[in-house]
């Protein structure tokens, strides 16, 4: 067996900084004009430089257990098992509050009423989070490599046979929706597509704890092989042939970031190991820490920031000016669509929305203030 080294990896900390810099980009846009298109997820089948962001952070969730989970070992079953349900509830939950955030709403009367949580979303990006990372840490803990790697291929090629039996891979008809449906109900799903449909459901989660597994298995293959060219080159290797894979298997099942499809858990594991190789050879190798800080802010508070970005655009949201706008939507079309009309009004706002939440991470970090879940 070999032994792991325990060193930091600056490749791994500005990867889930970066991660989480673009997810801010992404959900953030300036009002009164469509984005860029590679800045919007796929309408349905396809791929966007945007549709690689939820899955990167899932990766980078997957490398981050390949430094806790040892040390987790030593404690035993009891304390592993009390540390991964404590921290896959309090993700859930505070992904379930930021649905219900702010709690209250104005009714017809001019009172504020308490919202109804029978209409409050269940599952989504914090959810999904904590339910990969809580079935990928017991599989981890529990069982052999070999056999998670099985389980991970019964889960991608289960999943294609289900969705091929159960219905279709259209929005309306797959077997995931069907299922939602049933468990959840149609007022606890996400309605942003125009229909009750949720792209973060319960059977679509089975294949995205296939992308946590492999950046576990990414972060304890980099601290074996440590900094040198053949960790950057396996690296490569590896993420271009799970792309090719995913190429060929998306003839039968397309690339679908909505469904997570298993073709799509394949691709975004590729690209992730080719980024990965690509920062390990620049940052690891060739020393070129350039700008490398404004990632690692970003990085030392991932959760809290994200957390922060998505409760700040609700309040601004909440908040109205004298003509009922929301203070958000004014100050795109006072403001940026004034100076930068259309996508760069748009880019510019979520830039300057980002930036905002770099300087608070920023002040947490310059005063050593961690939130760890």
């Amino acid at each position: 067996m070999n032994k792991i080294s325990s060193p930091r990896f600056l490749a791994l900390d500005v990867l889930r900084g970066m991660t989480i810099c673009f997810m801010i980009i992404v959900n953030n846009p300036g009002s009164g004009a469509e984005p860029f298109s590679p800045l919007l997820h796929a309408s349905w089948h396809g791929f966007t430089p945007t549709d690689l962001v939820f899955p990167t952070f899932l990766f980078v969730v997957g490398n981050a257990m390949s430094f806790s989970m040892p040390k987790y070992r030593q404690l035993g079953t009891a304390s592993v098992l009390s540390k991964i349900f404590r921290r896959t509830l309090l993700i859930f939950l505070t992904g379930y509050l930021l649905y219900w955030f702010p709690f209250f709403e104005q009714g017809s009367d001019g009172h504020f009423h308490l919202s109804p949580i029978g209409d409050t979303r269940i599952m989504g990006v914090l959810q999904r989070i904590a339910l990969a990372y809580c079935l990928a840490g017991l599989m981890i803990h529990f069982l052999s490599k070999k056999a998670i790697w099985s389980i991970s291929g019964v889960f991608l090629l289960g999943y294609w046979l289900t969705l091929y039996i159960g219905g279709d891979y259209s929005m309306t008809a797959n077997a995931g929706h069907k299922l939602d449906l049933l468990i959840l109900g149609e007022r606890h799903l996400y309605h942003g597509e125009g229909v009750a449909f949720d792209p973060e459901g319960l059977l679509s989660t089975i294949p995205a704890i296939v992308n946590v597994l492999a950046g576990y298995y990414a972060g304890v293959f980099i601290r074996q092989k440590g900094k040198n060219f053949e960790t950057v080159a396996k690296l490569l290797i590896g993420g271009i042939t799970l792309v090719f894979v995913a190429y060929c298997w998306d003839f039968v099942f397309p690339i679908n970031k909505k469904l997570w499809t298993s073709s799509f858990v394949l691709y975004t594991v590729g690209l992730d190991l080719c980024l990965l190789g690509v920062l390990f050879y620049l940052l690891e190798i060739k020393h070129f820490p350039a700008g490398t800080y404004f990632f690692q802010v970003f990085g030392r508070n991932p959760l809290f920031i994200y957390i922060l970005s998505e409760i700040l655009y609700v309040i601004l949201y909440m908040f109205k000016t004298g003509s009922g706008t929301p203070f958000y939507e004014a100050v795109n079309q006072v403001l940026f669509q004034k100076l930068l009309p259309g996508a760069w009004g748009s880019l510019a706002f979520a830039i300057c929305y980002v930036l905002f939440c770099w300087l608070i991470g920023y002040w947490m970090d310059r005063k050593k203030i961690y939130v760890k879940v």
